[in-house]
């Protein structure tokens, strides 16, 4: 799947647009390396996300095409 896509339906970034946009500045890094927007991410990736001041890390548990909003959260893990 697309990073910016998972982004979105992991509820990590609000919509695909803005993902992409964090993408292209360089805020998005994928397993420790800046990624583009159509980078393919899989199962046991480490996403690090920033957030003006702050970094959010995470682990990629599951990737799936669409999922409900009250198990996006499963889909990754804090770090």
């Amino acid at each position: 799947m697309r990073l910016d896509k998972y982004l979105k339906v992991s509820r990590l970034i609000k919509r695909r647009t803005v993902a992409n946009e964090a993408c292209d500045a360089g805020r998005v890094l994928l397993n420790g390396k800046p990624a583009k927007a159509s980078a393919s991410v899989k199962q046991g990736d480490v996403l690090e996300i920033q957030f003006g001041g702050r970094t959010v890390k995470v682990e990629i548990l599951d990737v799936q095409e669409t999922v409900r909003k009250e198990a996006a959260a499963e889909m990754y893990r804090y770090l």
